[in-house]
């Protein structure tokens, strides 16, 4: 046994390649040829043929076992090798059908993508060809852009001038375009650490020639088998893309509807303004305020239980009964009136087991008289002003929360109004916000703010944002409605 010799192993395995190449073609050759004169029944053909076959086998074997570094000329060996002559393999058949695909091969040798190519389409496979890397590159990039038939999996050659396959693997696998498509690495060069790199590269496997047939059937199956279902996983997700990007449109639609519901902020004859964001893309609050007649102001806010399409459409459907009052029972100046008429009209049991909260208000400004009334919702707050200072007036909810019953009875109740005064009506995702450390916030911060800032002209958005910093998070966990009159 001789030395290690890192300059002779890697001569050696170039003597090998470039030895093994021409008789690779040979048996490649021959073997199809086979199949074809044992088809025809041509015996006296396969005969021939069979000789050519073994004895290329058996040269390839002498060229394997001989030409190394660790062994000397072996006449023995190769007097047995020789022999082997007489007992011709069985021949390998191609015709096995495989999956679909369409395959690159890619090698220098043009009788090497010949053969190649011809058992492959013997399996049913659509072939393409490319002479080096490079070249197979432009052409996987083409099929990545429609200009030809996708690829499905490449077989592709180590070693070959312009770019090898090393280059050629490395620059597949770091295109984000390309690197899903299976390689299979086919050489003549039969050195461990080649195979290792390549591996480590990305490739899905290293037969070494000349092949075996049937590993490279099983080898080409189980790639087109996975490059298949990858590209139906492809296509799944684009349709649950394209299905997404419908449903956010019709979502958004949905939402600028809403919207479009709300009233506009105006400044005369009272300023009103007011902040509205829900936590998702359709939100469960709606609010409205309108002139009844010349005195009568109607203002009211609800919250549907829950979020989402179902809740946005139930407050959808609410909030324009009671802007266009569709209530012919009920007086809309009388806030226990319009709670029990809607109330009867979505009862729970009607709408999904779904049910919101309400608070309904009446203003009268020749007498400066609010009348109002809640089904369940958060208490409005009027902040007055007074000859010593300010104070928080809170307006009770005092009844059920409407769908549950029918035929149920709300309180009324009244106010008068002093002047420079604010109503402030709100959903309670103003004020219940679980804050960073997983707390809810107290609900006195809330007053506190109000009872400074409340007629400030940035107020409504000035609390939203610290609700947002609070929670640590744009999106606050339900649907923050602020809506401020001032009287």
């Amino acid at each position: 046994m001789q030395d290690s010799n890192p300059q002779l192993e890697n001569a050696l395995a170039q003597v090998r390649h470039d030895l093994k190449t021409p008789l690779n073609q040979i048996l490649g050759y021959s073997e199809l040829l086979l199949e074809e004169a044992a088809d025809l029944s041509n015996t006296s053909t396969a005969d021939d043929l069979n000789r050519i076959r073994s004895a290329s086998k058996v040269l390839l074997n002498i060229i394997n076992d001989q030409v190394t570094s660790g062994y000397l000329l072996n006449p023995e060996r190769v007097l047995k090798q020789t022999q082997d002559l007489h007992t011709p393999p069985p021949i390998q058949q191609y015709t096995t059908v495989l999956p679909p695909g369409h395959i690159l091969v890619v090698d220098d040798q043009q009788t090497n993508r010949d053969v190649l190519s011809r058992m492959l389409e013997l399996c049913g496979l659509k072939v393409s060809q490319a002479e080096h890397g490079a070249e197979a590159v432009a052409l996987l990039r083409n099929a990545s852009s429609d200009q030809v038939p996708a690829i499905d999996v490449v077989l592709l050659d180590v070693m070959m001038p312009v770019q090898d396959g090393h280059a050629t693997l490395l620059e597949i696998k770091s295109d984000p375009v390309l690197r899903h498509i299976p390689v299979i690495m086919i050489s003549a060069l039969d050195e461990l650490d080649s195979v290792i790199r390549c591996i480590e590269i990305g490739a899905e496997d290293y037969l070494g020639k000349p092949f075996n047939p049937t590993l490279l059937k099983a080898r080409l199956g189980a790639s087109l088998e996975k490059k298949l279902l990858r590209d139906s996983e492809q296509q799944h997700l684009q349709q649950i893309e394209s299905t997404q990007k419908r449903l956010s449109k019709e979502l958004l639609d949905a939402a600028n509807y809403l919207c479009s519901l709300f009233p506009p902020p105006t400044q005369t004859p009272l300023l009103i303004d007011w902040k509205h964001q829900p936590c998702s893309e359709l939100g469960g609050d709606a609010f409205g305020y309108h002139w009844i007649d010349d005195n009568h102001l109607a203002i009211y806010l609800l919250d549907v239980c829950g979020h989402g399409v179902g809740a946005s459409l139930l407050s959808a459907s609410a909030i324009n009964v009671i802007r266009n009052g569709f209530l012919p029972i009920a007086d809309m100046r009388q806030p226990n009136q319009v709670l029990a008429a809607i109330n009867d009209m979505f009862l729970m049991e009607r709408q999904n087991n779904m049910f919101f909260t309400l608070w309904y208000g009446v203003y009268d400004r020749s007498t400066r008289m609010l009348n109002y009334g809640g089904a369940g919702h958060p208490d409005a707050i009027l902040r007055i002003t007074t000859p010593s200072g300010t104070k928080l007036e809170k307006l009770p909810s005092t009844g059920p929360i409407v769908g549950i019953m029918e035929g149920m009875d709300y309180d009324q109740l009244s106010i008068e109004v002093p002047h420079d005064s604010a109503l402030i009506v709100l959903s309670d995702g103003c004020f219940e916000v679980i804050q960073q450390d997983g707390s809810m916030m107290d609900t006195a911060l809330f007053d506190n703010y109000l009872h400074q800032y409340a007629t400030d002209p940035s107020a409504l958005d000035n609390w939203f944002m610290q609700c947002q910093q609070r929670r640590g998070d744009e999106i606050l966990d339900d649907d923050f409605t602020l809506v401020r009159i001032r009287l």
